[in-house]
């Protein structure tokens, strides 16, 4: 190998010498610097081992008899961190059979001492060659599986636009970890498909998705259906039930409208987040449980927990890493190809043509607020399947007089009545369209039974009155 054949491959490349030696160490580490090498040195093994990652990209060599830490296990402790990081030892004589057996337990190479500097520069050349063909072929399959998983998002996350790339790109990214995720998002976004789509790209994907909507679940039997009970633990509990944590061991606990959840409640799930384990009401027996936490909010936690209704250290663990997902209005690019898609797959559901409405009717949805985001396009899609007529005639029917006066209209009105409003024509066009029958409805619109009942009493909807 030529000077500038070693110059060129040892160029950054790091070097780890451990040796209890002083002057072993300091003539090594000057010999291997003048060869271009970045070199760290330590005394002690156990000091050396913090500097010691997966990722590390250079070699290590290190003597075999040292105080407090040999050679040999210490070269055990790093094959454990990662089995390809080359470990050259540096043996005496009589040392030799430790580093035979130690390079069958995996270690690089060693050298003998005394030994010529120019051999052990070669023999680290060549370490660095493999460490180095090592990590492309790592990167060369994360990308790969960036790839996979980019495209197994475009089949459940539909949209082209700028936000969308970024999100499916923010997806692959962090599915692989184990971080707990925080999904923010206007009501209607897709934020639980954007949690399985987290937990079917992850190692946990053959495991449970539990989905709890912290909203719907009333705040006196919360404690119980988080947490679990036992039985006898309080009135009406006839036997034990396993709680909806614990229901996730091993898989994803999804927590929905997070922010809905009583303060009370939350400090018994930062026990259970930091500690790894529920008690089930009317047990002292903790119960270990693994799993990976993905939370959603269309609310702004900052902003809640200054008005102290939700605490700021559960803030601080369930957004390790937030993601947040743009509101329809700004990501117009993406209306027309969800309308199709949602347009479609309701003519076939329903046995009917798909009439495609003109690129002008399409510009006026794209001027749309969309209040209620993808579920709202979902919804006015599989109506307008339903509906007869021209396409013109079907927008003026789903709109009630048009883009125009619908905009004109929802402008004066405070946001809080656009939402009624909104939702009150989404619940009683369901209601018309299955004939009154709840669970229909609660099956299209997603929302548990007892929101429903809520909403239709809010909005004085009843079902004697559906035509």
């Amino acid at each position: 190998m030529t000077t500038d054949q070693t110059s060129s491959t040892a160029s950054r490349a790091h070097i780890i010498i451990v040796d209890d030696d002083e002057a072993m160490r300091i003539s090594l580490a000057q010999w291997l610097e003048l060869s271009d090498f970045d070199v760290t040195v330590y005394s002690d093994a156990r000091d050396a081992l913090g500097d010691i990652t997966p990722d590390f990209a250079g070699v290590i060599l290190t003597d075999v008899k040292m105080p407090k830490m040999d050679g040999i296990t210490f070269t055990k402790s790093v094959l454990t961190c990662d089995r390809d990081i080359p470990v050259i030892i540096m043996t005496g004589h009589g040392d030799v059979p430790m580093a035979v057996d130690a390079m069958k337990s995996g270690a690089y190479d060693f050298v003998e001492k005394p030994f010529e500097p120019k051999d052990i520069v070669e023999s680290i050349i060549r370490a660095i060659e493999k460490r180095k063909l090592v990590i492309e072929n790592r990167d060369l399959r994360r990308q790969i599986a960036s790839i996979s998983s980019l495209s197994n998002l475009d089949g459940r996350l539909i949209g082209n636009s700028t936000p969308m790339r970024a999100l499916k790109q923010e997806i692959a990214n962090i599915a692989g970890t184990e971080v707990p995720v925080l999904v923010a998002g206007e009501t209607g976004t897709g934020k639980e498909l954007v949690a399985r789509a987290i937990h079917d790209l992850s190692q946990r994907r053959d495991e449970k998705f539990v989905a709890v909507n912290c909203a719907a679940i009333p705040e006196s039997t919360a404690e119980s259906e988080l947490f679990g009970h036992e039985k006898g633990a309080f009135t009406g509990a006839t036997g034990q039930r396993i709680g909806w944590i614990e229901n996730a061991n091993k898989g994803t606990l999804f927590l929905d409208e997070i922010s809905s959840m009583p303060l009370a409640l939350q400090a018994k799930l930062l026990r259970v987040i930091e500690q790894r384990e529920v008690v089930r009401v009317g047990s002292n027996a903790p119960v270990k449980v693994n799993f990976r936490l993905i939370c959603a909010t269309n609310e702004n936690l900052v902003d809640a927990v200054s008005a102290r209704t939700f605490r700021e250290d559960l803030l601080f663990r369930i957004n390790t890493f937030e993601l947040p997902i743009a509101p329809l209005r700004d990501r117009t690019d993406d209306i027309t190809l969800l309308f199709d898609i949602f347009a479609e797959r309701a003519a076939e559901r329903f046995e009917r043509p798909y009439d495609r409405p003109s690129p002008a009717l399409f510009g006026q949805l794209t001027k749309h607020e969309w209040p209620g985001n993808v579920r709202e396009l979902k919804n006015l899609a599989e109506r307008y399947v339903l509906l007869v007529g021209a396409p013109e005639e079907r927008f003026q029917r789903l709109f009630k007089g048009g883009f125009e006066s619908q905009g004109s209209v929802s402008s004066a009105l405070a946001l809080a009545d656009q939402v009624k409003h909104f939702e009150e024509r989404l619940i009683r066009d369901a209601l018309d369209r299955h004939n009154g029958n709840v669970k229909s409805v609660m099956e299209e619109l997603d929302i548990p039974r007892r929101t429903l009942n809520e909403k239709m009493k809010k909005l004085n909807i009843r079902r004697d009155q559906i035509a």
